[in-house]
């Protein structure tokens, strides 16, 4: 009589996932500079630099991924392999089969048991203080002219 019948529901919140601008897949291999914006999700071999002026941009680095060249961006994911510095505005996020052979310039920096840099860690609080050569792009991270 008393006794009331009403099961409760479990709502999950959706989890709230990045859009992916761009995906370079495995069977990919680039030899040359990529300029990206947005977020871009690397998978493959880049033989060059990759570089993102755009203030939000994400480079999402999978475990397949290697990155023979400098990187610029603002937000970086990586579980793959850099052999390059890394120049990040915002934040790093490294996961257990990261590699880092060269300086990595952050903000804010999370890195996973397993993780590896092989270089200098530097942390900047604003980006402006990295040197910049003439173009604005910070002198370690130049493209060489052709």
């Amino acid at each position: 009589m008393f006794k009331k019948n009403k099961k409760k529901q479990v709502v999950e919140a959706p989890v709230a996932r990045p859009r992916v601008d761009a995906v370079l897949n495995r069977t990919l291999k680039i030899a040359g500079d990529v300029y990206f914006s947005g977020i871009l999700h690397v998978e493959c071999t880049i033989e060059g630099d990759l570089i993102s002026d755009d203030e939000n941009s994400t480079l999402i680095l999978s475990d397949a991924g290697h990155i023979k060249g400098s990187v610029k961006s603002a937000n970086v994911m990586i579980n793959g392999r850099i052999d390059g510095n890394v120049l990040v505005n915002n934040k790093v996020e490294l996961y257990e089969k990261s590699r880092i052979n060269g300086d990595l310039h952050y903000n804010l920096l999370e890195m996973a048991v397993g993780a590896g840099v092989t270089g200098k860690l530097v942390h900047h609080e604003l980006i402006s203080h990295v040197n910049e050569n003439a173009e604005g792009v910070p002198a370690h991270l130049s493209v060489p002219k052709a």
